[in-house]
């Protein structure tokens, strides 16, 4: 594996080495690649992956088709002469030209507006660009490099994206995988997060316990690394050079409450309740709350599964937990379960759920 791939993405997990695979297979070549992934996967890294592992003398170019107002996009990518519009007082280059001899990267390529797109093909198969308001061609040698989002072919069907340009730019499509899918990675990457952050500012990183580091794997991160960055910035600015527990995670990262002195010295003093020799038991010792994605090695280490039997089980033990939370008032779990409460009356008889202290399940249930 080229070491300069896992220098900018980290992780060990089986889909980021898939990932590394893919990578490393494509980057050598001049094709198109069509980087595709959730917000805040780090799509950008693939990209800049790409190029380095190229050995491309030119520069990688970056373009958010999605920050850029379209009256501005095109002279941003194809470049103007002068005069070409207001402002326009001298030629400028566009990123195209820039990216001569490197690499492009169309970031959020689903967002183009349509005339865009149509320019953009051109140049893929001309491989000349012709700028705002200029009458000649200009040849131009790049790697195209996108990522998006969007499911673009969606986007073909409803008529916002050309059916040529996807297949045009489709050739090599590379799929980030969420945070959720790479979990394990997590205490890696907030590792060099926290180093990167703490060298920008030039100050000395918190430092996270086994226990915060559980919680962080716990939390399903539909932001991805980007929300996971954002986290670990903020423990930067409440926590800095101080140690974090599970609690901080959850009560002051997390859900973003700002600690006071009495809750610091609780946390010191569970932070110090290991240090006795004594191994004590607590709520961050159980395993993460499994992510859907989680199940996808499944297959990998069981033979079977009984399908229904674990949904049901699943289902079970997470009524009883928010008739738990909100004593045993129906409504209120209802709603933490995003149920209608005539739905979960239903499934409390089918499931022969007692809310708690009630020892007759055909009691009041439907409070």
């Amino acid at each position: 594996m080229d070491s300069t791939i896992d220098d900018i993405i980290v992780g060990q997990s089986a889909p980021v080495k898939e990932l590394k695979r893919l990578i490393e297979v494509v980057a050598p070549s001049p094709t198109s690649v069509l980087v595709l992934g959730e917000t805040g996967t780090g799509k950008e890294l693939v990209a800049r992956a790409v190029h380095a592992a190229s050995g491309r003398s030119g520069r990688l170019v970056s373009v958010n088709c999605a920050a850029i107002p379209s009256e501005l996009l095109e002279s941003e990518i194809f470049g103007h002469e002068k005069g070409a519009f207001t402002g326009a007082d001298k030629p400028r280059e566009g990123r195209v030209e820039l990216a001569r001899g490197g690499t492009l990267f169309l970031d959020e390529i689903g967002d183009m507006p349509l005339p865009l797109q149509t320019k953009l093909l051109r140049v893929l198969e001309d491989r000349k660009v012709q700028r705002v308001g200029g009458n000649d061609e200009i040849a131009v040698d790049f790697r195209l490099v996108c990522a998006t989002h969007q499911n673009i072919q969606s986007r073909v069907d409803e008529g916002a994206f050309r059916a040529d340009l996807f297949y045009r730019i489709n050739v090599f499509p590379v799929q980030v995988p969420s945070l959720a899918e790479r979990h394990v990675d997590i205490p890696l990457i907030a590792a060099a997060i926290m180093n990167s952050l703490a060298k920008a500012q030039n100050s000395t990183a918190p430092t996270l316990d086994d226990s915060a580091m559980a919680e962080l794997s716990r939390y399903t991160w539909p932001g991805n690394v980007r929300e996971l960055r954002n986290v670990l910035e903020r423990a930067m600015v409440m926590f800095p050079s101080q140690p974090i527990t599970a609690t901080q995670v959850r009560d002051n990262l997390l859900r973003m409450k700002a600690p006071d002195r009495a809750e610091e010295m609780d946390a010191l003093w569970e932070a110090s309740q290991g240090l006795g020799g004594v191994d004590i038991m607590t709520e961050s010792s159980e395993p993460p709350l499994p992510h859907p994605a989680h199940y996808a090695d499944w297959f990998s280490y069981f033979e079977s599964i009984d399908l229904r039997r674990h949904l049901r089980d699943i289902e079970v033990v997470l009524i009883e937990a928010a008739l738990t939370k909100s004593d045993g008032m129906v409504s209120q779990a209802a709603e933490a379960l995003k149920l209608r409460r005539t739905t979960l009356i239903e499934k409390m008889k089918k499931l022969m759920i007692e809310r708690p202290g009630q020892s007759d399940s055909h009691g009041n249930a439907a409070e």
